[in-house]
């Protein structure tokens, strides 16, 4: 059995660094006597998370240019010539057959550096519209791997292959989990259960819609899994006490999350975006409006304009979230119609397909 040495590199969010994660674990599962390190900024979550899941991780003393000036940005060429001396360093150790990259300013230094020694690189975009490290990357990589269709507009057309966003394969066959679920969060099976994702650190705008619904939402017999983020948790928990809401920090069985939920209210993050197309629910998207480019918006209105996805913005929230939100609690075709469209727009094979094409490139 053929064995290898993976760098991949990705960070400063969950976003990135959880299909990093995802790739890694088929990469050993198909190669098992592979060697896998991972490469992130020295001060983000990916320093943690990594080393939970299992892998060994190096950091990098970098950082992304601030929109305004500030002393980060002074200081912005010191680190990035720094992080490339290092990754110089790891490269040369480490000796790699191949790096992937996930997206995230941790990840430029490294691929540009793989990509000078002639080391094969393949990156990995979440969005519908890429951050600017991929965007400046996929100039020297061997192949792109992206989510949706029309990247081409930021990306050479001849790398890129359309694969889809790693998600967790549990998310499969959610059907056969409802009765766990059920027990799971100890709901009631005669009410409509709404499922609130936020994030792992949580959507203040999205809290506070919630919040202020909380008797309308009693009104039309619908129970809550509130996922309202660790930042938030002190200001939530104590609508524990009502009897048909549930608020969790951060929520461990995502799998039966989804499947005790009959809608789901979420943020538009790439990854969400993926896993909710899998999990086939309807979905009310209320996108975050502070990320680059907007691009949460992005990746909701390329599910919403397949009639997929129900999208509010934040500013339309006040006035128009209760009548889109009675008209689909009370329309079953309006749901039925919504979940079968947003099935059709999954790619449940992502994580093996990304893997086929780094196969490939091992291969050349």
């Amino acid at each position: 059995m053929k064995s290898y040495r993976f760098i991949l590199s990705g960070g400063g969010t969950g976003g990135h660094i959880y299909p990093a994660i995802a790739i890694a674990n088929e990469l050993k599962a198909r190669f098992p006597k592979s060697a896998v390190l991972f490469v992130g900024a020295s001060d983000k979550m990916e320093m943690q998370k990594v080393p939970q899941a299992g892998y060994d991780i190096k950091g990098l003393w970098i950082a992304g240019l601030q929109r305004r000036f500030t002393l980060k940005n002074v200081l912005f060429p010191i680190k990035l010539a720094v992080s490339i001396l290092k990754s110089l360093a790891i490269l040369g150790k480490f000796k790699p057959d191949i790096v992937i990259g996930t997206g995230g300013f941790a990840s430029g230094p490294l691929l540009v550096v793989a990509a000078m020694k002639g080391v094969p690189t393949l990156i990995q975009e979440q969005n519908s519209f890429p951050g600017i490290t991929n965007k400046l990357l996929s100039k020297k990589v061997n192949k792109v791997c992206v989510a949706y269709d029309g990247l081409e507009r930021f990306f050479p057309k001849d790398k890129l292959i359309l694969t889809g966003n790693p998600v967790r394969q549990d998310l499969l066959d959610l059907d056969q989990k409802y009765a766990e679920a059920q027990t799971f969060f100890n709901l009631n099976s005669h009410k409509k259960t709404l499922l609130i994702l936020g994030g792992s650190l949580g959507a203040r705008r999205v809290n506070q819609l919630v919040e202020s619904k909380l008797n309308y939402f009693k009104e039309l017999e619908v129970q809550l899994i509130w996922q309202c983020g660790k930042l938030y948790a002190d200001d939530y928990n104590k609508y524990n006490s009502l009897e048909q809401v549930q608020v969790h920090s951060f929520l461990n069985r995502m799998d039966l999350a989804y499947a005790a939920a009959d809608i789901v209210i979420s943020r538009a993050g790439a990854s969400s975006v993926s896993e909710l197309c899998v999990v086939g629910k309807p979905v009310i998207f209320i996108p975050s409006p502070n990320v680059s480019a907007d691009h949460q918006t992005k990746n909701a209105l390329a599910v919403s304009e397949h009639n997929a996805a129900i999208l509010i913005s934040e500013k339309e929230l006040d006035s128009s979230f209760e009548t889109q939100f009675s008209k689909l609690i009370s329309s079953e075709p309006q749901q039925i119609e919504l979940s079968k469209n947003i099935k059709k727009l999954a790619l449940e094979q992502a994580t093996k397909s990304i893997v086929n094409e780094v196969e490939k490139l091992l291969n050349k």
